[in-house]
């Protein structure tokens, strides 16, 4: 389902924390409790997809909270700690791999969001969520943000709970399944990745409706 899209082109915040630009037009519009939406894991060749659902107070900023993508993996760690302390409510919600082979990565993910949103114990008033595209029918007002974990503080801090997340999720697989690195690459496509399919095959958490072999 298409979702409005931000009317203001918001440039790309490269400092050190994601900006509350985006959020504090929602506030002057009225909306008190907006929820960031964020998910993981879309590339990887097997494992869970993982969204994140984050509220934090307004004007509330956690300094160092930016694009998980842009933070080493120790610091994600630390922040999400950080952020699980200090939000209003932090949900999330995630697809295996036989629903993202029935669905497809791109519903799959939607269908993470949609459930990290209403797993919130706060019912939020709007979502700003990361992309172009919104899941079916949401509960409330959405705004869909191109580029969104490097614009939006909330949606950052929802990317960093669902990397995180999803990360732990892996390192457990890793835990049954050692030959595949997966505590290292964490199901993405390297190519020590597919030699190990190559060499060993397929598990139960691998994607079939992905390319599996290179």
């Amino acid at each position: 389902m298409k979702a409005e899209q931000t009317l203001e082109l918001f440039p790309v915040d490269h400092a050190e924390s994601a900006s509350l630009r985006i959020e504090r037009k929602c506030w002057a519009r009225g909306y008190s409790t907006i929820a960031g939406v964020d998910e993981a894991g879309r590339g990887c060749l097997c494992g869970p997809v993982v969204a994140a659902a984050v509220i934090l107070p307004i004007e509330h900023q956690i300094p160092g909270v930016k694009d998980s993508k842009k933070l080493t993996h120790t610091t994600r760690v630390e922040l999400a700690e950080i952020i699980r302390e200090e939000a209003i409510a932090v949900a999330t919600g995630s697809c295996s791999p036989q629903e993202i082979d029935q669905l497809n990565i791109l519903q799959a993910a939607l269908e993470a969001m949609r459930r990290a949103v209403l797993a919130l114990n706060t019912e939020p008033d709007h979502l700003l969520i990361d992309g172009n595209v919104c899941f079916s029918n949401p509960p409330v007002k959405i705004q869909t943000v191109i580029k969104g974990d490097a614009r939006s503080h909330s949606i950052a801090a929802a990317s960093i709970i669902a990397k995180t997340s999803r990360d732990a999720a892996m390192q457990k697989l890793h835990a049954e399944n050692p030959m595949y690195g997966w505590d290292t690459n964490m199901g993405y496509p390297t190519q020590a990745h597919y030699q190990a399919i190559a060499q060993f095959g397929l598990t139960a958490h691998h994607r079939r409706s992905f390319r599996l072999y290179s």
